[in-house]
């Protein structure tokens, strides 16, 4: 059988060394060869070998042992399978992490409910028509919610009593508890469930909130839309959300926008769109006629010979850009109307104008139509 090492040798330390330098070394050791941590061929066996040098000399009597007579000198040998972490409440090293995590996780929690709680958001869904999207308005709506007591302002005890500090958390709203191990001192924070985190006890409850700090109620909110808003486009009101219980700071209100449509009006981002019917004739000799826009109507100068589907631009006439000093524009699509019941006389002066275009046509003069349709007839003529 192979001799046993030195102790002071296995955790690499001198024969003088303190009870924190027996310590660092050894959890210095430990970490490294783990078997949980340290897959390598030996390190079960070299973490068994420091444990036991460890218990040794981690114990004042049987180091002064093991200090006099060597090995022979430790009554009943420490055990190579012994745990190092046993005794401390800890498993093995997944344990302890675990632990850890508890405490800050804890912590953390207490510290959350220690500081000023923050209401609920609330969502309203509300309808406008394109003229009020466009132009911007006010509008005064209903919100059920949860407000804070009127009666005890919040704090949720009748008015006129108090309350007083938790006595499990001495007011702090943290249950602390305290766990010694090889790697030192660690603390375990919850929050306390007898105060629920707030340090203070409520012993008369307010009548009105039952202690809740709030109560149900229908408020009227008014509204300011900005001119430009469109489907979609949430509108913020800072602080009309729901208040906490117990005190803290409200949340916010989001208006939902949906937009109705226009009668004739289209919207394209920023710019309007409008389908102008005019007339054939309007469209051949040029005229001028009247667009409506958002602020009126507007004269529009049709140029002779104008197609079906040209599009105009009036500058500044679309949409406001929200919070800016700026428009889109408005954009006009000429349509042509074909002209149905006509008189005797419009007849007659459309067949003779069809007469004069068939007679240019065969020549292939007058507009395009007609060079068209002159190319075909002298295509056809010549396959005769």
């Amino acid at each position: 059988m192979a001799a046993k090492r030195d102790y002071y040798e296995t955790l690499g330390i001198a024969r003088g060394a303190s009870e924190d330098d027996i310590k660092k070394a050894f959890r210095r050791l430990a970490r490294q060869y783990h078997p949980d941590v340290n897959k390598e061929k030996g390190a079960e066996a070299r973490f068994k070998e420091i444990n036991e040098a460890y218990e040794v000399l981690g114990d004042p009597q049987k180091r002064a042992a093991y200090d006099r007579f060597g090995h022979a000198g430790v009554s009943g040998e420490a055990g190579a399978g012994a745990n190092p972490f046993e005794g401390f409440g800890f498993g093995n090293f997944n344990d302890l992490f675990e632990t850890l995590f508890a405490s800050a996780a804890g912590a953390a929690g207490a510290r959350a409910r220690a500081g000023a709680q923050r209401g609920a958001d609330l969502r309203y869904d509300l309808t406008l028509t394109f003229d009020e999207a466009v132009r911007g308005c006010q509008k005064e709506i209903e919100i059920p919610r949860w407000e804070t007591c009127p009666n005890c302002q919040g704090n949720g005890a009748q008015p006129g009593t108090s309350t007083q500090r938790c006595p499990n958390c001495q007011g702090s709203g943290e249950i602390r508890r305290v766990q010694q191990s090889i790697f030192g001192q660690f603390v375990n924070v919850m929050v306390c469930d007898r105060c629920r985190g707030e340090g203070r006890i409520i012993t008369t409850p307010c009548e009105r909130c039952h202690g809740q700090g709030r109560v149900r109620n229908v408020r009227r909110v008014t509204v300011n839309i900005p001119a430009g808003v469109d489907d979609g486009i949430n509108v913020r009101v800072t602080g009309e959300g729901e208040a906490p219980p117990r005190g803290g700071t409200p949340g916010n209100l989001y208006v939902a926008l949906s937009v109705k449509p226009h009668e004739y009006f289209k919207r394209q981002n920023t710019d309007i769109t409008y389908e102008l019917p005019i007339s054939f004739a309007d469209a051949a000799l040029g005229a001028e006629v009247e667009v409506p826009t958002l602020d009126g109507k507007e004269t529009l100068k049709v140029p002779a010979g104008t197609q079906s589907g040209r599009v105009f631009r009036l500058k500044g006439k679309g949409v406001p850009v929200i919070h800016q000093n700026a428009r889109g524009d408005e954009l006009v699509t000429i349509k042509i109307v074909t002209p149905q019941n006509l008189t005797k006389r419009q007849r007659e002066i459309l067949q003779e104008f069809a007469e004069i275009e068939r007679a240019q046509a065969e020549k292939g003069e007058g507009n395009i139509i007609g060079r068209v349709f002159g190319r075909i007839k002298s295509e056809f003529d010549g396959n005769e």
